[in-house]
């Protein structure tokens, strides 16, 4: 019982700890959350998934054991003892029991016991009579119910982890332990998935996940395990005729639902169904759960800008969420191909724009939950639906990856419009954001001439020399002005301001931004003048409410020029179209144990209201003859001799008394 209750205290600690901790999420949420070595630690006991984890399912197999084992040896004794009477017992051993009556009465023998057994009777006991020279013993007990609620609950607890061990990962990873499954870990089609990495289709528990695009259908769910998945295959198929999915005010979604076709392959008749949060599918023993939704493969259509050396013309690239292109960059000397992979399409950001924090792609539904903290009934002024965003991955020849996100339109920061083109290195990292400024059209076509003129020496010579022309004070200063303007620019194009700190000496560094800083915002707006002109561009107003727009305009324009150098890619694409395809996210799932484990719930209360509201009293009489009348001595007992125990026997000696007079 001890080795019982401590395996019990366990797994409740563990089902406190998966019910706070929010179980199956990536890696990197839990490094977020505790960071690299508290998330070493617990991985090892990987309470991330511990309903599945090797010491919670040796635990419950270890309670199964241990307490099959203690029924097995007691409850036999246990039914014994309940439908024994005990009335074998001596009456010279009812004198060592501490509730006893001893009583004389001038009542014959058998009149007392016909008194006796109309009392047991009357109060529910019952009893059964042996007689003997010496006089007549009756032995009566009453509530040996509670004798099976011991059972009961301990067959309980049996049975709800029976129930828990089916519902878990255990049958799944039986079959790659014993039966030679291998997850698959590398990326290939269903159809191409071999034998050895399909899961029966009698596979009696199991929990999968399915990707259903609208117009497609599916007969197969992905099982997670360990570092790699397996095929489950389904005893019906699913197609996905509409996706359904309605957004509060704020832009977080307020509900959705799948309308799905069912297909039973065997007999081919089919019918519709809806599928919801909270009401799920059930067909053939399987349960569809609306769990999530994704990108079913929308295609998209992205504007490309060079953002090395002096070409400045766009180009187009097509593509599908969830697949990749090829592109290539650079002049015929140092074109080099990259790779583009589009992973994420997100067509509603919402955003709290009243942040100083830049915005941060969020899963789906998060959008506002994570801003506010709170349900999307809250009202936040500053939340904003900032438009649609791509997520892209870029690998360049070397093998170098980093992801990209990109939003369509631009969005009002620090009084200016902008356009966010953010970068990371892994999903554990936040985005870094260029911040380019929005040109008259929306658009970021000014901002790449701008950033193409800067590359081209011709120009900046000539953005140079107006600059030096404008501000010199005498013929003297016009070239040393020009040339100092001159290497600025080269300096501030190859890397920035961190160019022009490092070669000056530390002491001396706050003097030359001050002077260098605003040399190279003239120049560039010089710069700026001379590219609209070469291309048809109107030219910019420098007085009023447009010359404080343009000064606006061109030191966002150097702040995003300075941090061009460790933008890692070569090119910068932005979002045109898109032609959205939904897909719904299904669990599927087959769990024979919740009806195991409902059993067990059952029995459970019938257990522990039987062993709490059922009390065992059991009462022995002897009767003797004697002269003039007869002799009567009783005993009653209970497993728990409470207070309660004690008034009944109060209430059975009077009555015992009564009947003797």
């Amino acid at each position: 019982m001890r080795f019982a209750v401590s395996l019990l205290m366990f797994i409740c600690v563990a089902s406190v700890i998966g019910t706070v901790l929010q179980q199956n999420q990536p890696a990197n949420n839990y490094i977020d959350q505790f960071g690299p070595f508290w998330f070493s630690v617990f991985d090892k006991f990987s309470i991330w998934q511990i309903y599945n984890s090797w010491w919670f399912l040796l635990i419950m197999a270890f309670l199964v054991v241990s307490t099959s084992i203690c029924l097995v040896r007691n409850a036999p004794k246990m039914v014994r003892d309940a439908q024994s009477f005990r009335e074998y017992v001596r009456a010279s051993s009812l004198r060592s029991f501490h509730h006893r009556v001893e009583l004389s009465s001038a009542a014959s023998s058998d009149a007392m016991q016909e008194r006796a057994q109309a009392w047991l009777k009357r109060h529910g006991y019952r009893y059964k009579v042996r007689e003997e020279e010496a006089g007549v013993m009756i032995a009566a007990k009453k509530g040996s119910a509670n004798r099976l609620g011991y059972i009961f609950a301990h067959a309980a607890i049996v049975i709800i982890c029976i129930g828990g061990l089916l519902d878990s990962e255990l049958p799944v990873r039986l079959q790659v332990w014993l039966g030679g499954k291998q997850p698959i870990t590398q990326n290939m089609l269903i159809s191409e998935v071999p034998e050895s990495g399909r899961l029966s289709g009698a596979n009696p528990s199991f929990r999968a996940n399915m990707l259903v695009p609208e117009g497609s259908q599916s007969s197969s769910g992905i099982v997670a395990i360990g570092e790699g998945v397996l095929v489950q295959p389904l005893p019906f198929s699913l197609k996905l005729n509409r996706f359904l999915v309605d957004y509060y005010s704020t832009g977080m979604p307020s509900s959705f639902k799948s309308e799905v076709e069912v297909t039973d392959p065997v007999s081919g008749e089919s019918f519709n169904q809806t599928i919801e949060v909270n009401e799920p599918l059930r067909y053939k023993g399987v349960t569809v759960y609306q769990s999530s939704f994704d990108d079913g493969g929308s295609a998209v259509h992205l504007t490309g800008y060079p953002l090395v050396g002096p070409r400045s013309k766009a180009f187009d690239v097509e593509g599908t969420i969830g697949e990749g292109a090829e592109i290539t960059q650079g002049s015929e000397e140092t074109r080099q191909p990259l790779r583009v992979e589009f992973t994420g399409l997100r067509v509603i950001n919402v955003e709290n724009m009243g942040s100083d924090l830049e915005p941060q792609p969020k899963a789906m539904f998060e959008h506002v939950a994570s801003v506010t903290g709170s349900a999307a009934g809250v009202k936040n002024e500053n939340l904003r639906n900032v438009g649609p965003s791509i997520q892209y991955r870029i690998t360049g020849a070397d093998g170098q990856s980093h992801e990209y996100t990109s939003y369509m339109l631009p969005m009002q920061l620090d009084g200016g419009m902008v356009f966010l083109a953010g970068v990371r290195e892994s999903e554990a990292q936040p985005f870094r954001y260029l911040r380019i400024p929005a040109d008259a059209n929306n658009s970021v076509q000014e901002f790449m001439l701008l950033r193409a003129g800067l590359a081209d020496p011709a120009l900046v010579n000539l953005a140079a020399q107006r600059f030096a022309e404008r501000n010199a004070t005498s013929d003297i200063q016009q070239p040393l002005l020009e040339k100092a303007s001159l290497g600025a620019l080269e300096t501030f194009r190859k890397s920035g301001f961190n160019g022009i700190i490092e070669r000056v000496p530390e002491q001396d560094r706050e003097k030359v931004l001050g002077f260098a800083v605003p040399m190279i915002q003239l120049s560039l707006a010089e710069l700026r003048d001379i590219v609209r002109e070469r291309n048809g561009i109107p030219a910019v107003q420098h007085v009023g409410e447009d010359g404080v727009e343009a000064e606006k305009w061109i030191q966002t324009a150097l702040l995003a020029l300075a941090n061009v150098p460790d933008y890692p890619a070569p090119v910068l694409m932005t979002l045109k179209s898109f032609d959205q395809v939904e897909a719904s996210v299904f669990q599927v799932a087959r769990s024979p144990g919740k009806n195991t484990v409902y059993l067990g719930c059952l029995l459970l209360v019938i257990g522990v209201f039987s062993m709490f509201y059922i009390r065992d009293r059991r009462i022995w009489v002897w009767i003797k003859k004697q002269e003039g009348g007869s002799a009567l001595f009783a005993a009653m007992t209970s497993q728990r001799r409470t207070l309660d125990f004690n008034h009944e026997f109060d209430r059975f000696k009077e009555a015992f008394t009564r009947l003797a007079t």
